[in-house]
């Protein structure tokens, strides 16, 4: 048994494999190290990863020996002030994703609630008005790149309209919330942006509320306060937002580079379900998650974890075990096995995936509508993705195609 992550050939959990072959990285800590890999994080912070897919399912549907307390980490006292990646492992947020048990429950319930409320031609309505917009933009032209002028843009303005925010200030969260995720330099930067748009708006709903998730989760009975309603709405706006973007991104390369999808180009509707789909399996925007936290000294694919290790959910590569993937096979046309949205307790709300599905696809459909002969300007070999071991998702999509004509109207 292993007893300390950081020895016995700890991998990087970063450096450009992640970018050019996370699926060859997740293979061979799966060879080397077995179901639980350890690994280190920026500043040499020890910590294991979970490749295996039963594994996953383990820690997750056992919310008391695995937690999602992060005071119980052992290596606060090796975490500098200014680490970046504090905004993706915080500690002492009263937000909910460290908030455990009952009180876990009354909060996802509020949350969830306040999503199930929106109606679902409103949704689908603001998510092609904005599309729209954003393609009348580019499409005049005759070339684009469809991740910083589309995909990029459109989660983050469907969601800011929903949770009642103003047209002004929803466009410029979009940069805070990149930077934040990223986990780099300018992350904790994002972060203090977003908190400050959040509390701004929640004081705007106090003042004058509205038929929107901010108001309907203000006015819940469970008597959150502001900072614990700011705090998730911060959760809700970076876990919508920059996934959702990713599986726009990811499912229009597949469709633009895999003859499979071809007929989705030509006004087709089933391909685009299965191209999210397979995306969800074989290229999920949501790569790593972080973490749970051992309660006490346990063992899991025969490791030894110690009380206070963080664990985190390698969603990827449990998608891709061999043991529940005995064939290799491409998993479409509805198997909603994957882990991309999490499992057990703390998984994505049912209400907030069906919001990221209805956007996503929308801004597929809608971009296919008016440009139906889109096609890459570049070799697929030259596409690039970020540097992050938290999300996979492409730095540029060029495209060109014939140009139209735009619609206007508003926004």
């Amino acid at each position: 048994m292993t007893q300390c992550p950081v020895s016995h050939g700890s991998v990087p959990l970063s450096g450009p494999r992640f970018q050019t072959d996370p699926v060859q990285v997740y293979r061979e800590m799966r060879r080397d190290h077995g179901a639980v890999a350890p690994v280190v994080l920026d500043g040499d912070i020890p910590a294991w990863l979970i490749v295996g897919y039963r594994e996953l399912h383990q820690v997750t549907n056992d919310p008391v020996l695995f937690s999602r307390d992060s005071d119980l980490w052992n290596q606060w006292d090796n975490i500098p002030e200014n680490w970046p990646l504090r905004p993706m492992i915080g500690r002492k947020q009263p937000s909910i994703l460290y908030t455990v048990g009952e009180r876990h429950t009354v909060r996802a319930a509020m949350i969830s609630n306040a999503l199930e409320a929106v109606d679902p031609f409103t949704l689908k309505r603001y998510a092609e008005e904005f599309a729209d917009s954003l393609i009348d933009r580019f499409c005049a032209t005759g070339r684009t790149d469809i991740i910083a002028e589309y995909a990029m843009l459109l989660p983050a303005r469907v969601l800011a309209k929903l949770y009642g925010f103003s047209d002004e200030i929803g466009g410029p969260l979009v940069g805070a919330l990149n930077d934040m995720i990223d986990g780099r330099e300018r992350a904790l930067a994002g972060q203090q942006h977003l908190g400050g748009a959040m509390y701004q708006l929640l004081a705007d709903k106090h003042a004058e509320p509205g038929d929107d998730v901010v108001t309907r989760m203000l006015n819940d009975p469970g008597g959150f306060t502001d900072e614990e309603v700011a705090q998730d709405l911060m959760v809700m706006m970076a876990a919508g937002h920059q996934p959702t973007a990713d599986w726009i991104g990811n499912s229009l390369r597949l469709m633009l580079v895999d003859d499979r999808f071809a007929a989705s180009l030509s006004g087709g509707r089933h391909s685009v379900a299965e191209a999210m789909n397979e995306v969800l399996w074989e290229d999920t925007p949501t790569q790593n998650v972080a973490g749970r936290w051992a309660s006490r000294d346990t063992h899991l694919g025969g490791r030894h974890i110690r009380a206070g290790d963080m664990l985190l959910l390698g969603i990827a590569a449990a998608n891709a075990d061999p043991q529940v993937r005995t064939d290799g096979s491409t998993l479409t046309g509805g198997n909603n096995a994957f882990l991309s949205f999490g499992h057990g307790e703390h998984r994505c709300p049912f209400p907030a995936q069906e919001t990221a599905e209805v956007i996503a696809r929308t801004g597929i459909e809608v971009l296919l509508d008016r440009l139906p002969d889109i096609d890459l300007d570049i070799p697929e070999s030259r596409l690039s993705r970020r540097p992050s071991p938290w999300l996979r998702g492409l730095t540029d999509l060029p495209v060109h195609f014939t140009p139209a004509p735009a619609l206007g109207g508003q926004k």
